[in-house]
């Protein structure tokens, strides 16, 4: 029988977190000032997402437009909106550390992981890709904390490896996720169903790799629902985990709609669909992928070029979606046009709570 675990605090370099507990970085949106202040203001970490920045407050503080969507990178990743984002969630945690999570995969990758340390965050998450060269871009910010996702232990010795190899640095913390996770998977459409790359297993593998570079903090993610899926994988040797969907059904979530859809969502409603990053991704199949279905999918415009993989908009047109657009519309809560991303349990949300109220059930 599995025994509940003490929760204790977790010590990320100079940070140290009272509750082990990161929640997930989800954008466009779902995770900005409202949603990661209040989790960092109740002592577990909040992290922004930095994804889409150039919709949030339909897009006061970027510089231009087309079709009310944030014209180029340059304003889908806005820094004046990231900086307002973090002006607002520090008003909401004051200086609890406070996270941001990149995707490796975005265009101008380097100038939005200094955009954020300049902003204010305390550690830099990133993942959608191996980051290899991130320590490039934080040198002038010693303060900063870097956490790579990884998602398996072959890809964390690549990256101490290299960080070490390039940098004289190793990761002050590694977050596993297995592929139950929402949004974007780290392996492919087949893999996500065997029992090998299940979350269970690769955390004992990462954690016997991660002891051979120092005793670096363990974050396991993917799937993590409730207080009996913490204590497993604590058991297992994590010094901590990360949630997202979990907080898909908070009161704070920065993407008002996921209160109202994710009460409706059946276990069938979750699906791997195809993404023009060229890895599966977990949404909730509603009005966009059910039209893609049917033979209905609209004209693919790259008003955003929001991410390297997708090649200005030519492997959106294969799958028939542009990402940005959809996570844009999810944001704006178009229920016809919106991409909803969520992890594998999100149908479990059966009451919309506040992020106090879910971390008191999760500690207790």
């Amino acid at each position: 029988m599995l025994q509940k675990v003490q929760l204790k605090p977790l010590k990320i370099g100079r940070y140290t977190l009272p509750i082990p507990i990161f929640q997930g970085g989800m954008g466009v949106g779902i995770s900005w000032d409202n949603l990661a202040g209040n989790v960092s203001k109740c002592g577990a970490l909040g992290i922004i997402s930095c994804v889409g920045t150039g919709y949030y407050k339909n897009s006061a503080f970027i510089q231009k437009a087309v079709k009310n969507r944030p014209f180029d990178t340059i304003n889908f990743y806005s820094r004046e909106s990231l900086f307002e984002i973090f002006k607002n969630a520090r008003k909401i945690c004051g200086e609890n550390p406070l996270g941001a999570n990149i995707l490796y995969a975005i265009n101008e990758y380097g100038r939005v992981v200094r955009d954020a340390c300049e902003a204010g965050a305390n550690m830099i998450i990133t993942g959608a890709g191996l980051p290899t060269n991130l320590p490039e871009f934080t040198s002038n910010f010693p303060q900063v904390m870097l956490i790579p996702i990884v998602s398996s232990a072959k890809a964390l010795k690549i990256l101490c490896k290299r960080w070490e190899g390039r940098y004289k640095r190793i990761p002050d913390a590694i977050i596993v996720e297995g592929p139950l996770s929402g949004g974007h998977q780290g392996v492919s459409y087949e893999d996500c169903f065997k029992p090998e790359y299940q979350l269970e297993a690769v955390v004992p593998q990462v954690l016997e790799e991660s002891k051979k570079w120092g005793d670096i903090p363990v974050i396991a993610a993917g799937g993590i629902w409730d207080r009996k899926d913490i204590d497993k994988f604590m058991d297992l040797g994590a010094s901590g985990v990360q949630m997202g969907t979990r907080f898909l059904g908070a009161k704070e979530c920065d993407a008002k709609h996921y209160n109202a859809l994710m009460l409706k969502v059946t276990k069938e409603d979750i699906e791997l669909i195809k993404s023009p990053v060229g890895y599966p991704a977990r949404a909730v199949v509603t009005g966009i992928i059910k039209a893609l279905r049917e033979g209905r999918g609209e004209k693919i415009a790259c008003i955003s070029n929001c991410v390297a993989p997708c090649h200005r908009g030519e492997e959106a047109k294969k799958v028939g979606y542009c990402i940005a657009d959809g996570l844009g519309d999810g944001y704006l809560g178009d229920p016809n046009k919106g991409l909803y991303f969520t992890g594998a349990n999100g149908y479990r949300i059966e009451k919309i709570q506040s992020v106090q109220e879910i971390l008191d059930e999760l500690i207790q």
